[in-house]
């Protein structure tokens, strides 16, 4: 069957860009044909940083006849009803038939379409894909043309069996041709097939596929490093973008002068990263930082390039030079004397400075550090600099490198290392994959910049919608729930709320902007010109809404949320973290997943199963019961009226389990819970096949319930089973 070959060649396409609009190109022409009946073999599209390419494998040649069949309104309905069903259907109303239906009678339009040749079909949808292109950024560059592309578009080829499909967008008429590498070829490249254009696409110094761009990328390092006797430190993300940048990627290594290397390794690699695009080199017998970097070039060279490497290196060192005087002026000034510049930072609008910020994190951090059997004079000095590299010149170039910074500042000034590491790490974890604050100091100044984080913005009202969280409250709460979770730490949640609630329920000052002006209301950068403005303003009083119970437990219920999310990964049933969490008096989640855990592993079991299978049936007996009764049974039972042996085992079980789960539950031994809960499996199983709970003697029938309510009720202390699903 034919084929289709479409490439939309253009000026350079932003290399963040090209992945997402080869998808995007590749499911707006899967939905287009798929609405018009078409069927195919395969299809790929391919992204670089002149073209984007798109091959379909096995396209009829024409497309099928179709007949269809559309139901419109009654006969009897408005003819307003029936001129929009004729204007829809595109018919007359000679052309309706009528149908009988249970409803009444009905019009039915009979709409029958002749397939038509595919080349024509493509034709009209390939530009309406083109269109629909949904370009993060675009641009018009032809007077009078509304038509909107990424960059300026150069040519469009498009073939189908190996003809040209006619059409034309943004004033390009679509045809056979296009053209290689930039500098590399010369001349127009005919094409008719995607066998022939991939050959002599790399014939002309262009490789299509990022993957094989991505391959060569790093096959390339991985050699020219080896001879040096290094190897490339992993970089997927400069590893996507890089082969974005080049049609025909080569590798060259060049080399950091000397007086770069007391710089720390951080601070080069960024700048290298972010404004060169260079690959870091390590000494795999040291694992430290090389004086060597590779580059990718889009030329060959015919001087083996020395000239490419040359200028490469010039401009680094440049860069590199800017990044030092950073480093060697920030050392001028300690982290502590830097504390006090925070005041001149906004965190936020109503929340007021980083200070501010501080030294509410200060307190918390000294509180949680007591908790968990911190240093509290470490854990408070920590979080009093956490903040302080903020006003760095360093950090204001390469804001992602808050935190590290601090920490080399703070070993420079001579503090504790615990307290170093605890200003390093204070802002992990910020993903899945990023690692965890395992050191006690650190554990307690992440925890409390985070709780800190949540608490405050939800005093101000502001709340996560949707897939909107401007303030990366989701992020805040699963990195506490893994700092919690990773080192075992048992903390009250709700007790924690309350010692922080003082410091965040009340006023807050901040200062007025010019309403003419944006408000300021940044984190991590320099306010630059407004700062001498902003002092020159009144200042206002923000009131706070109150952090009472309500906000607590939706605190609360918002870091179980984010627990669930974590623990699904792990497997974790979310019904089971509901029956736990859903008895109000859990807000340890180490201590929670525990028992979920625990009750995860029971139910795992013949008893567990079993035992739910009789709670289940208990409780649907006793919905049943107390909504006819009108009353809810507790469990009361008087043993004068049990008279079957296994209502008397029953009783006598639960007695002796309800005795030892409390304790238990208190002394964290899960495991034993569930034991004694796995052994009323036998007298439950037993007292649903001998008892007849609806007695004839009301006293009786009313004793059997109170016993199955306190089945209900044995079971709750350990979660609410009624949750539990299956």
């Amino acid at each position: 069957m034919p084929d289709l070959l479409l490439e939309l060649f253009s000026e350079e396409i932003p290399a963040r860009m090209q992945a997402s609009a080869a998808r995007d190109l590749e499911r707006l022409m899967v939905g287009a044909l798929t609405d018009r009946g078409f069927l195919f073999e395969g299809i790929k599209a391919f992204a670089g940083p002149r073209r984007l390419t798109l091959a379909i494998a096995g396209l009829p040649a024409e497309q099928k006849d179709v007949r269809e069949e559309i139901k419109g309104p009654k006969v009897d309905a408005p003819q307003a009803a029936l001129d929009g069903f004729l204007k829809k259907t595109g018919l007359t109303k000679d052309q309706l038939k009528v149908e009988k239906t249970p409803k009444g009678e009905v019009y039915l339009a009979v709409i029958e379409r002749k397939g038509r040749p595919t080349p024509d079909v493509l034709a009209e949808i390939i530009p309406e894909a083109m269109a629909k292109l949904p370009w993060p950024k675009s641009m018009r560059w032809l007077p009078g043309n509304p038509v909107r592309w990424v960059r300026p578009l150069h040519s469009i080829l498009c073939t189908f069996d190996g003809e040209v499909v006619p059409f034309s967008f943004a004033g390009i008429a679509s045809g056979n041709t296009t053209r290689g590498h930039r500098f590399l070829s010369q001349g127009v490249i005919e094409a008719r097939r995607f066998d022939d254009y991939t050959d002599k696409l790399r014939d002309a110094f262009v490789v299509l596929d990022a993957e094989d761009r991505k391959a060569i990328i790093f096959e390339g390092i991985k050699s020219a490093a080896f001879v040096h006797g290094l190897e490339m430190i992993p970089d997927e993300g400069l590893l996507n973008e890089v082969a974005g940048l080049a049609e025909y990627p080569t590798v060259y290594i060049g080399a950091i002068q000397d007086e770069f290397m007391d710089v720390p390794a951080e601070i080069l690699q960024t700048s290298m990263r972010t404004h060169q695009k260079y690959f870091s080199l390590r000494d795999p017998k040291t694992g430290k930082m090389a004086n060597r970097f590779a580059l990718v070039s889009n030329m060959v060279a015919k001087d083996g390039g020395k000239e490419i490497v040359a200028g490469n290196e010039r401009v680094l060192r440049a860069r590199l030079s800017d990044a030092k005087f950073f480093w060697d002026e920030d050392r001028k000034h300690t982290l502590e004397s830097r504390v006090e510049k925070l005041k001149g930072i906004v965190f936020h609008a109503k929340l007021g400075t980083q200070y501010e910020r501080v030294e509410r994190i200060e307190n918390l951090a000294g509180e949680i550090a007591a908790k968990i059997g911190a240093d509290v004079t470490k854990a408070k000095r920590a979080a009093r600099l956490c903040k302080a590299d903020l006003t760095t010149g360093v950090v204001g170039e390469f804001p992602e490198l808050q935190g590290v910074m601090g920490r080399y500042y703070a070993l420079h000034d001579g503090e504790d290392i615990s307290v170093a590491d605890a200003v390093r790490d204070h802002y992990k974890p910020q993903g899945p994959r990023d690692e965890v604050p395992s050191a006690t100091v650190s554990i307690a100044v992440a925890l409390a910049d985070k709780i800190d984080s949540l608490m405050a913005f939800l005093a101000v009202g502001e709340r996560p919608t949707g897939s909107s969280d401007p303030y990366a409250q989701r992020r805040a709460a699963l990195g506490a729930n893994s700092v919690l979770q990773a080192n075992n730490a048992s903390i009250s949640l709700l007790s924690v709320f309350d010692i922080h609630t003082p410091l965040i329920d009340g006023d807050v000052f901040n200062y007025v902007v010019d309403p003419d002006k944006p408000r300021i209301a940044v984190q991590g950068k320099h306010l630059g010109p407004y700062l001498e403005e902003m002092k020159s303003l009144p200042r206002r009083t923000v009131e706070l809404n109150a952090f009472g119970d309500a906000e607590k437990a939706e605190l609360l219920d918002f870091f179980a949320d984010r627990l669930k999310v974590a623990l699904k990964e792990k497997g974790t049933r979310h019904d089971l973290i509901d029956a736990v969490f859903s008895l109000g008096n859990e807000d340890d989640l180490v201590r929670l997943v525990a028992r979920v855990e625990a009750l995860q592993a029971f139910l795992k079991t013949d008893d567990g199963a079993n035992l739910l299978a009789g709670y289940k049936r208990a409780a649907n007996i006793l919905k049943v019961e107390e909504k006819k009764d009108n009353k809810t049974y507790i469990s009361e039972v008087d043993a004068g009226l049990l008279t079957e042996p296994a209502e008397k085992s029953l009783h006598a079980a639960l007695g002796k389990a309800i005795g030892a789960i409390g304790p238990a539950l208190d002394r964290q031994d899960f495991a034993a819970a569930m034991q004694q809960m796995a052994a009323l499996r036998g007298p439950v199983d037993a007292f649903f096949e001998a008892v007849k709970v609806n007695a004839d003697d009301p006293k009786v029938r009313a004793n059997r319930l109170s016993l199955l309510a306190g089945l209900r009720a044995a079971l709750h202390r350990v979660a609410d089973f009624s949750k539990i699903e299956g």
